[in-house]
């Protein structure tokens, strides 16, 4: 079954009033969707059906969720189907996150005129191509607060009629798009966020370069709490623990104890750069560090692509500007076995996360980063 025939069948048996228990088939079709191997995603991404929790959801939704961008709406950005409430049309969208921002701005407008103001300067912030076809928002039609909100948090949406959707090849095609998009959309949200009182450019990250907290050295990430996910999507435990931003976070913990400063502000497209403690700020060594989430216990990928940015980082934000090249650093979530020796003959050390501490290559061991 590809994308058309889920999307239909969700249609054909989804009714918001025969509530959210197990034996109701709408709802069934859409939890099933975690578990669904046939599927054609883009490579690496995974999905989950939603159609409420204690009561029905008005307009249900499939999320399409990249791990080393996103596991969960909660915050972040993220892509989704998302049906309207007459279930005559599905919209694939990419989507802010907005069960953050109740606390603050509460459940109404103000969550509103917040979220589309980001998402308008989201798209300018990734220079998005807009497809014939895509809009702004999708219309869900109804006035509840939730699909509001859907509403004004989409970056771009494409809107198909359950009654015409294309062929799969189409909608396969509008889903590598929507998932490029996705990619160049998470660099902007991760680094800024937007106030919502008077609209200035934030940076989301401690208000100077000098050492972060003791506590929490990388606060400007702000990694969702993994309790809550989970408690309620026990099944992606893991790829909740190993995603890219919270092995960015739990590094940072362990190597301000080390003895170095992190420093994420103003880095970008940097993942994270080191300098000691006790050298003065812009003085000494700089390690320049990339982080990468392997996948399936399947190093290649992430090696690949954590070289090539260590490499082209270092040229183009180095050496073509006369400074002064950095140590280079490939953090990963797990042992990246006969790789971190062919990484060290290419001067790039390696470190990972164990069960319990981090190892490393002898390089990372020497700069006393390792036990």
């Amino acid at each position: 079954m590809g994308i058309r025939d889920l999307l239909l069948e969700v249609a054909r048996t989804y009714d918001a009033s025969e509530g959210t228990r197990s034996e109701v088939v709408g709802q069934r079709v859409l939890r099933e969707v975690a578990s669904r191997t046939d599927l054609p995603l883009p490579s690496g991404l995974f999905a989950e059906g939603h159609g409420g929790q204690t009561s029905a959801a008005a307009t249900p939704w499939i999320g399409v969720f990249d791990p080393e961008i996103n596991s969960s709406a909660v915050k972040g950005v993220y892509l989704a189907y998302i049906f309207s409430a007459d279930l005559q049309t599905v919209s694939l969208t990419l989507q802010q996150g907005i069960t953050h921002l109740e606390y603050r701005l509460g459940k109404g407008k103000a969550r509103q005129e917040h979220l589309r103001r980001k998402a308008a300067r989201l798209r300018r912030a990734a220079a998005i191509q807009r497809r014939n076809g895509w809009v702004d928002e999708p219309e869900l039609r109804h006035e509840a607060a939730r699909p509001k909100a859907y509403e004004a948090a989409s970056v771009i949406a494409r809107i198909y009629d359950v009654a015409d959707l294309p062929e799969e090849a189409s909608l396969e095609s509008d889903l590598v798009y929507a998932a490029d998009a996705l990619k160049r959309t998470s660099t902007a949200d991760r680094l800024w966020w937007f106030e919502d009182t008077n609209g200035r450019l934030e940076l989301n990250y401690p208000p100077d370069d000098h050492m972060l907290h003791q506590e929490d050295p990388l606060a400007g990430f702000q990694p969702k709490d993994s309790s809550d996910y989970i408690a309620n999507i026990a099944a992606k435990q893991q790829i909740k623990r190993r995603r890219h931003e919270e092995l960015i976070s739990e590094f940072g913990l362990h190597i301000a104890a080390c003895g170095f400063r992190p420093t994420t502000r103003l880095k970008h497209p940097r993942d994270l750069v080191l300098h000691r403690q006790d050298e003065e700020q812009g003085m000494g060594d700089e390690w320049l560090v990339e982080a990468k989430v392997v996948r399936d216990g399947n190093p290649t990928e992430a090696v690949r692509h954590a070289v090539g940015q260590l490499l082209e980082y270092s040229h183009f934000l180095y050496s073509e500007k006369g400074l002064p090249e950095p140590h280079l650093i490939g953090l990963f979530t797990e042992d990246v076995g006969v790789y971190s020796s062919y990484l060290e003959r290419r001067g790039i050390a390696s470190i990972w996360q164990t069960r319990s501490e981090w190892d490393g290559s002898p390089s990372a061991k020497k700069w006393g980063m390792i036990a």
